[in-house]
């Protein structure tokens, strides 16, 4: 009875063999229609690059999210995945090379259309659409490798398909490519490096989650010669290759992301302890590398700005130098 029911089993958690068709049809854009769908490819990508980099400039939420939504750039990127854990060699360059041309066009046509944008209106430091995709941590990958294995279960089955909108919101692929072209049109080197590690963070995440998600689900079962078990593995090895040299930098970004807000912290308690006996209260610290940026409010007499310079040298372990600006507290009462 066991021999009956595991098949049986299997079937139902896995890979529906009598889906196969289907899924080939819907995932890989080849055939009749290859034309038309690409069409459709680039007509919704381009629409989304102008929604999302917009959306990005003018620091909306909302709207970038729905350019996440518009965007099927997924789309290639789960051919590419799926083809590798098939063993098919020519749809998996072929869904590779689909993803790279969407990457070129979404970038130069963001560019293209920051043109018309006066440089007085976009920052780089206050844009919080931008600021989030310029310094990817490895919280970062972890999400990708969530959203890329969702997508990929959420493909191989077709009850749940309508759940891919919110994969693609989840995983954030079109606006990081259009902080690049952004920043390039702007010259901002280090921003377009970083908003283009976290593309990559995110396409190589969905690779690599996807194609494992895949691989137990039973979609493998396809790839019957040894060629295509060879390229299989190959190509999954390849992607946890390029999954852990992107690693790297992320785990320095996300290093000096929490050495930043440990530093920022014990300068905080220490100019607290500064202040104590006093009228004046902590406003902000901001610590740029030697620089300590302190502004307190208050009125009244102060203790030396030495002793404080002292304190933070040595809870930071290196001589700083603090800048202090002093807010007058004043207070008044509207009349009855």
């Amino acid at each position: 009875m066991s021999a009956i029911s595991q098949p049986t089993l299997f079937t139902k958690l896995g890979f529906d063999p009598a889906y196969l068709s289907a899924f080939e049809d819907k995932t890989f854009i080849e055939g009749p229609q290859t034309a038309r769908r690409l069409t459709n490819f680039f007509a919704l990508l381009l629409f989304a690059t102008v929604i999302a980099t917009y959306g990005v400039l003018s620091n909306s939420t909302a709207t970038v999210i729905g350019a996440m939504i518009v965007a099927p750039l997924m789309g290639p990127m789960m051919a590419t995945t799926s083809a590798v854990v098939m063993g098919s060699l020519p749809r998996a360059l072929r869904g590779f090379a689909l993803t790279v041309a969407g990457i070129v066009a979404v970038i130069i046509f963001s560019y293209l259309l920051t043109w018309v944008v006066p440089d007085a209106t976009i920052s780089f430091t206050s844009n919080g659409e931008i600021t989030s995709r310029i310094n990817p941590g490895l919280l970062a990958l972890l999400t990708a490798l969530g959203a890329g294995a969702a997508g990929a279960f959420i493909i191989s089955r077709a009850e749940i398909a309508d759940s891919m909108g919110g994969v693609a919101i989840a995983i954030s692929l079109v606006p990081p490519l259009c902080v690049v072209g952004i920043s390039l049109q702007k010259g901002q080197l280090d921003a377009a490096g970083g908003a283009f590690l976290l593309f990559m963070t995110n396409f190589l995440a969905i690779l690599l989650a996807g194609g494992v998600v895949f691989l137990i689900l039973g979609l493998g079962r396809s790839a019957v010669s040894r060629e295509q078990a060879r390229f299989r593995r190959r190509g999954l090895i390849l992607f946890i290759v390029c999954i852990l040299l992107v690693t790297i930098p992320l785990a320095q970004t996300a290093y000096q992301t929490v050495m930043h807000a440990e530093d920022n912290n014990n300068a905080t308690a220490q100019v607290q302890q500064w202040l104590n006996g006093t009228s004046y209260q902590v406003d902000m610290v901001s610590i740029n590398g030697r620089v300590v940026n302190v502004t307190v409010e208050g009125t009244g007499a102060m203790k030396p700005l030495n002793q404080l310079a002292n304190q933070l040298a040595v809870a930071l372990g290196r001589p700083v130098l603090v800048n202090l600006l002093t807010l007058p507290t004043q207070m008044g009462k509207s009349s009855p």
